[in-house]
């Protein structure tokens, strides 16, 4: 990484900005802004998320927002309302408020004397996501987007539902926001105001995962905020960036293939992260990427970039199946428009076993399958945040329990680029039921890494709007997508399809173990083939990464991070902890140390469906000489055939003195999952 500490801008920060909104709420802001701006005013670049712009985001604002003003941008960082130091409440994602409050924000920075009346959103997960809605209101000064890691639709590519299946992340991410929302404004900042406002936000707040388990279907509660309800209304040109490691890369391709205005997308094999910080590498100058972005859009500087393909992507190599990559080898290919002209549709026949080769016949006949509850436990997290070693270990250890199809070694290198899909004739003993399809390439040693996934809650085969049961012994036809990929397998290295009725702890089982039968007559995989082609060698190159310097910090305490499986053969009883302990590091220009700790563990007794657990704890804390706060949370979800149990509990220190608990605990019907 290198560090650039001369622009072309000299810049000055802005520690807090108010931000006034229509109903007297301020919103708290952090600038940077080049230093005769007023003078000479320049467009402007927002990112407008909760995760507390004085200190828990601050090191990598710095990195980032400095590194664009000194190309001649007012760069802004925004607590959203009831968030860091803020005022009001924040009680849910991407409420309708929020985005009210997003147009106001852009129209005040709009008419301030160092702005030139243009604007840019840029944003990495929740901030991805409220760039899209926003942009799809049109507020007249918005002129582009960079949507990193974000979706355009709240209910099938987000943290909390995939395939109409509940995601396990869901309770893990509702207890990190518990205690992260519930912390206190600065009183450096906000004044002696503090404490009143800290003790509203634990009281108001709410605990978000309630709501989220009480629309298990595709409602309007996750229409509202999902841009693909009308692609139409987004007019500005919107930059897609994502990773293979991350959760949300589908969505760059939806978006290329359906918004009427210029988009251009970007995968790497990161996860979630910005791509100049991207994990696995290769990381990016994905900051003069994005100087490149504004001056095209903001600026109307002619940077090439309309003469660029409209999608990169990292063609990955073959790697051993490992939990964790420093680097993942690849190469990068371009593709001017989406869906791409050179990527066919590659029918492959499944059969007893096997993964037939293209224009192979259909074989017959019927197998079944009904998964243990462990096929999962090594499967890595939905949505990599690098931090751990939650990249998925050998398939074959999961592959016990699931039906297995391998093809036989390729004649010839294969390259995919985009979603493979797999077409099942199948059938189930029970109303509810869940089929998971892996796709994974298996090496000269018989080694298995997975290359992508999907799910499929079978009652949302014709949607996840209007679900409705299975009838038992009765065959459907159903089309199961796996996450889009840009993988190439090497010469006499095999395809294996698995399919498996559960993938615990990465989804919520099925209320009752299933057993499902394949008809593998009218059953096949789908490849989208995409041949090499010369002309990627001559992509323009991307630099290494660079950004601008970090405030300076003191490591106080390390950092801690896990991923065991532990197994209790004698009593059949499997847990895998999850650690992720940032340690304690102190911002040595504000004095303020930070805490962020989390721990879940996932756990299940044999093939007990009804023993199925998940528990989250998690701690924030702020501290300086004269001032010391802490929020803990524990969470705790369970389920039987027809209910999930929700117990969630609060605990907040001034000091060493508790001032304040709380203690939800709530029964929530199975909507058909």
């Amino acid at each position: 990484m290198e560090i650039v500490r001369d622009f072309p801008y000299p810049t000055r920060m802005v520690e807090n900005l108010w931000i006034p909104m229509p109903d007297g709420t301020r919103l708290a802001a952090r600038a940077w802004l080049p230093q005769n701006a007023e003078d000479d005013p320049v467009p402007a670049i927002l990112e407008y998320i909760p995760y507390r712009k004085r200190e828990f985001t601050r090191l990598r604002d710095d990195a980032m927002h400095a590194f664009v003003a000194g190309h001649g941008y007012a760069c802004l960082r925004v607590d959203l309302r009831g968030s860091g130091d803020s005022d009001g409440l924040l009680t849910d994602e991407y409420l309708p408020q929020e985005l009210y409050d997003g147009e106001a924000v852009i129209a005040w920075i709009a008419a301030q004397p160092w702005c030139d009346g243009n604007v840019g959103m840029i944003g990495i997960s929740w901030g991805g996501f409220n760039g899209l809605q926003i942009a799809a209101r049109r507020p007249p000064a918005l002129k582009a987007v960079i949507a990193a890691c974000a979706t355009d639709d709240r209910y099938t590519d987000d943290i909390h539902y995939m395939g109409g299946c509940l995601l396990c992340d869901n309770l893990s991410w509702a207890s990190t926001m518990y205690s992260h929302n519930a912390l206190p404004p600065d009183p450096v900042i906000h004044g002696e105001r503090w404490r009143e406002v800290w003790y509203r936000r634990m009281e108001g707040g709410g605990y978000w995962l309630e709501a989220w388990l009480a629309h298990q279907r595709r409602d309007d509660y996750w229409r509202h905020g999902s841009i693909n309800e009308h692609y139409g209304a987004v007019q500005v040109p919107v930059m897609a960036v994502s990773g293979w490691a991350d959760g949300y890369s589908n969505a760059v391709f939806r978006l290329l293939e359906n918004l009427d205005a210029p988009c251009y997308g970007l995968i790497g094999p990161w996860g979630h992260k910005y791509p100049h910080q991207g994990s696995p590498g290769p990381a990016i100058d994905f900051l003069g990427e994005v100087v490149r972005w504004w001056d095209h859009w903001l600026k109307e500087i002619e940077t090439g970039l309309e003469q660029e393909p409209a999608l990169r992507a990292w063609m990955q190599e073959s790697v051993p199946p490992t939990t964790y990559l420093d680097t993942r080898p690849g190469r990068w290919v371009g593709e001017w428009k989406w869906p791409s002209p050179g990527v066919v549709r590659q029918v492959r026949p499944l059969s007893r076993g096997r993964v037939g080769g293209p224009g192979a016949e259909e074989g017959s006949g019927q197998l079944t399958i009904q998964s243990p509850l462990s096929v999962g436990l090594h499967a890595g997290r939905w949505c990599s945040f690098t931090a751990t070693p939650d990249l998925p270990h050998d398939q074959r250890e999961e592959d016990g329990g699931c039906l297995v199809f391998d093809s036989d070694p390729l004649p010839a290198p294969l390259e995919i680029l985009g979603a493979p899909l797999v077409q099942l004739r199948v059938a189930s003993d029970r109303p509810v039921a869940q089929v998971v399809v892996r796709l994974s390439e298996v090496a000269l040693n018989d080694e298995a890494t997975r290359v992508t996934y999907g799910l499929l809650n079978l009652t949302h085969r014709d949607g996840h709007g209007d679900p409705q049961p299975l009838e038992p012994g009765y065959y459907y036809t159903v089309r199961v997508q796996l996450n889009d990929i840009a993988q190439r397998f090497p010469e006499k290295h095999r395809l294996r399809v698995s399919i498996s009725t559960s993938y615990w702890p990465v989804v919520w089982p099925a209320p009752v173990s299933p057993r499902l039968t394949v008809d593998t007559g009218a059953s096949h995989l789908e490849l989208p083939v995409r041949e090499a082609r010369p002309e990627d060698e001559q992509l323009r190159p991307f630099g290494p990464p660079r950004m601008a310097p970090e405030s300076p910090t003191t490591m106080v305490a390390p950092k801690e991070y896990g991923w065991r499986v532990v197994r209790d053969l004698a009593a059949d009883h499997a847990t895998l902890e999850v650690k992720k302990d940032e340690g304690v590091v102190r911002i040595d220009e504000l004095d303020l140390a930070l805490l962020i700790r989390t721990v879940e563990w996932y756990s299940h007794t044999g093939n007990r469906y009804d023993s199925v657990r998940g528990e989250t704890r998690s701690v924030r804390g702020l501290k300086r000489q004269d001032w010391e706060v802490s929020v803990s949370t524990r969470t705790v979800l369970t389920s039987d055939a027809d209910h999930f149990y929700l117990r969630a509990e609060m605990d907040a220190h001034e000091g060493d003195r508790r001032v304040y608990s709380d203690n939800i605990e709530k029964a929530i019907p199975r909507d058909r999952l």
